[in-house]
């Protein structure tokens, strides 16, 4: 075991494990972020995603090692009140269904928007290929991207 301290949702976390530990497992078993989720732990469906350093990435493919000088944002530290303009898009386009994807489409979405603030729709196709939704909510999807674009 290992001690790392990580920089999540704007505060230092001192975490104790092995140094090949997922980071989604850092996440959701030793800190308790559970809004993180667990789908194909092949960094395939999207389910993982969290933000570093405002870019997205598969926390289930990442050692927690390689985390440790990152700025992690998880779906939990996004906005204190929910109020992220990408999350207001969400709710405003009743984008969710089920919901277990929606924190990792909800991160996709605005480590785009941090990139390219008026995104294409090739752009949003591209950026949100890598997310799955068993719902098929991917037209509301993209409509709330636009808005929050719009925003």
């Amino acid at each position: 075991m290992t001690e790392y301290v990580l920089n999540i949702n704007r505060k230092k976390h001192t975490v104790n494990v092995e140094k090949s530990t997922p980071l989604l497992w850092v996440l959701r078993d030793t800190l308790g972020f559970t809004g993180t989720k667990f789908g194909c732990g092949k960094g395939l469906c999207g389910a993982c995603t969290v933000l570093a350093n405002n870019v997205s990435i598969r926390s289930c493919s990442l050692p927690v090692e390689s985390a440790v000088n990152m700025d992690i944002v998880t779906i939990e530290g996004l906005s204190e009140k929910g109020d992220h303009p990408v999350q207001l898009a969400w709710v405003e386009e009743d984008v969710s269904q089920c919901g277990y994807c929606q924190g990792g489409q909800i991160l996709s979405a605005v480590s785009l928007l941090n990139s390219k603030p008026k995104p294409s729709e090739e752009d949003i196709n591209h950026a949100m290929q890598g997310n799955l939704c068993r719902c098929g909510t991917y037209p509301r999807i993209k409509k709330a991207i636009k808005r929050a674009a719009a925003k």
